[in-house]
């Protein structure tokens, strides 16, 4: 059954592993009988399977992954706000995580700037050259800025327009196409489905 949180045992054998005994603690029903809930959920899933290798454990990652879930269960925030604050906190749980602190060249502290550079995951200050990344408004840097320092059950707060959500999601899409082996799949059937 997918998206069942819980507590197995499971056996290695030379090839695979065993289920011996299971405890759901959560089967996330709500998710399966919502398109847009179920496509975000999967999109989610898709992206700790990309980023991470088999076997690899990051317990910072799996509790923003389980927040996530409970989060898009309900029906208290902007599922699109929700992901694009899970998609950060994967990015920073997997060494690829942005600086909106201070410039990415010459480390000056930054209040806002309209600048990203994506192979220095960062902001870039005025003086210093703009290669390598993209133009966001200074509304869509705060909303980044406010998004990758918020814990996932504050980001309700943040009520942005379309062209934030989609210079935001520019960022963020770029960013993991960039630094992972293979681009997620599962959100672009929601956006064909949209269209």
């Amino acid at each position: 059954m997918p998206l069942c949180f819980g507590e197995y045992v499971l056996f290695k054998g030379k090839n695979l592993y065993t289920l011996s005994e299971g405890k759901i603690t959560n089967s996330f029903q709500g998710l399966l009988n919502n398109l847009e809930k179920l496509t975000y959920s999967s999109y989610i899933c898709e992206l700790i399977d990309i980023c991470l290798q088999d076997e690899e454990s990051n317990r910072f990652l799996f509790k923003e992954f389980i927040t996530c879930l409970y989060l898009l269960n309900t029906d208290a925030l902007d599922y699109e706000i929700l992901i694009r604050s899970f998609e950060l906190k994967l990015l920073k749980a997997t060494g690829y995580g942005l600086n909106f602190d201070t410039c990415v060249f010459c480390m000056k502290k930054l209040s806002s700037t309209n600048y990203i550079n994506l192979f220095y995951y960062g902001g870039v200050c005025e003086e210093c050259p703009k290669e390598h990344g993209v133009y966001v408004s200074k509304g869509a840097y705060n909303a980044l800025r406010f998004l990758n320092q918020t814990p996932m059950d504050k980001v309700y707060r943040l009520n942005v327009s379309r062209e934030i959500k989609d210079e935001i999601y520019r960022v963020t899409s770029s960013i993991i196409s960039l630094n992972y082996s293979k681009k997620p799949k599962s959100l672009e059937m929601l956006n064909y489905i949209k269209e």
